[in-house]
């Protein structure tokens, strides 16, 4: 009865909380040919502090988890790793890697670098055929990301132009993820 107790409550713990559904960009870009959804892509580096953060704080948010997983194709990418990425048929990678420095500052990956990323993290959003949208740079809190996630899920960067329209977009914005 003891393990049986402890079984369950092990299982509650671990289940308690969604979790986005992670994957490589080849795979997004796979699954995309399958069910056409857009990419927001996590790109982050080890020794990066707010990247953490995002993980812990933002990417935990039961309602920002649900989002995602609705709406997009989530992809975790190290800006500074060593993975080699097929992308639109091109090869990247990071021929300068140091994996003596894998949890410090490392060379940037060639994708990195394609993308003209230059901050972390960055969360970069990409279409239903993994053409980039735009990156946005810096820790966000998952209120604050619900604003871009939604820009793009559901379309609405389409009718934005300038500047001051996504201001007034962000104005007026009504937040649905709870804190």
């Amino acid at each position: 009865m003891k393990n049986l107790l402890f079984t369950l409550f092990a299982l509650v713990s671990l289940g308690a909380t969604a979790q986005i559904k992670w994957m490589t960009l080849e795979e997004a870009i796979a699954a995309q040919q399958q069910e056409p959804k857009k990419i927001m892509m996590d790109v982050y580096t080890n020794w990066c502090g707010p990247c953490k953060l995002l993980d812990k704080m933002t990417f935990t948010n039961e309602d920002l988890v649900a989002y995602v997983n609705e709406k997009f194709y989530a992809v975790k990418f190290n800006a500074e790793g060593e993975h080699v990425l097929n992308y639109k048929g091109k090869q990247y990678f990071n021929p300068n890697y140091d994996p003596t420095k894998e949890f410090k500052r490392n060379y940037s990956h060639e994708f990195t670098d394609y993308m003209g990323i230059r901050g972390y993290p960055s969360i970069v959003f990409m279409d239903e055929n993994a053409n980039f949208i735009m990156p946005v740079t810096g820790f966000l809190s998952a209120r604050q990301l619900e604003v871009y996630l939604k820009l793009f899920g559901e379309n609405a960067y389409k009718e934005i132009s300038t500047k001051e329209q996504f201001q007034a977009y962000e104005q007026d914005f009504q937040h649905q993820f709870k804190s």
